[in-house]
C-alpha cells in the first residue's frame, strides 16, 4: 500500500471510531438525582395505579399500613423532608385528609413534583453544600437528604408490591410487554 492511499485508509478509520463511538459527557450530580426523582414518580404512580380502588383500604395485617396509606404516607415524608432543602419552591397543598385513590394518587404526584422543582433549582455545588436536616438527620447535603427520599420510596414499593400480589395484582415493573 503507497503512503497515500495508507494515509487516507488510516483517515477513513479514524473517522468511522469517531463517529461510532459514543461521546463522552460529563457527569452531573443534579442531572443524575433529577433522573432518579424522575424515575421514582413514574414506578410509584404505576404501582399506586395498578390497586384497584375498591383495595385501596387493603391491609395485609391489621396493624400495617393500607395500600392507599401507603401511597399518602410516600406524599407526606416526601413533603416534609423537601421542605428542608430551601428552595423557593412554593409547595403544593397536600391534602391531609385524602382518602380515595385519585386523592392520594395525587398528593403523591405533587410531592414529586415539587421535588423536581426544588432539584431544578440546584446545581451540583448546591447539592453537596450542607444545611439542617431534620433533628433526627441533623447537618446534611441536600444529595443525602434525596438520597434518603429515593431509599425510602423504594422500601415503601416493596410494600406495595407485596400487597398488590396478594391482592392477585402484577407490579407493572414485573409485566411482560
Amino acid at each position: 500500500m503507497n503512503g497515500s492511499i495508507r494515509t487516507l485508509a488510516l483517515t477513513a478509520f479514524a473517522a468511522s471510531l469517531a463517529i461510532a463511538a459514543p461521546r463522552a459527557q460529563s457527569a452531573s450530580i443534579k442531572a443524575d438525582f433529577v433522573k432518579e426523582w424522575t424515575g421514582q414518580k413514574d414506578t410509584l404512580m404505576k404501582i399506586a395505579d395498578a390497586m384497584p380502588e375498591d383495595k385501596y383500604g387493603f391491609k395485609a395485617t391489621p396493624a400495617q399500613r393500607s395500600y392507599g396509606e401507603h401511597v399518602k404516607h410516600i406524599a407526606e415524608v416526601n413533603m416534609m423532608l423537601l421542605k428542608t432543602l430551601g428552595a423557593t419552591v412554593p409547595e403544593p397543598k397536600i391534602n391531609a385528609q385524602a382518602r380515595t385513590k385519585a386523592e392520594v394518587m395525587k398528593a403523591m404526584a405533587d410531592s414529586f413534583d415539587y421535588g423536581l422543582a426544588i432539584l431544578n433549582q440546584q446545581t451540583d455545588q448546591t447539592m453537596v453544600g450542607t444545611i439542617q436536616g431534620p433533628p433526627w438527620m441533623g447537618p446534611s447535603t441536600r444529595a443525602r437528604i434525596i438520597t434518603f427520599l429515593v431509599g425510602h420510596t423504594q422500601d415503601t414499593y416493596g410494600q406495595m408490591v407485596v400487597y398488590l400480589r396478594l391482592n392477585g395484582g402484577v407490579p407493572p415493573a414485573s409485566q411482560r410487554p
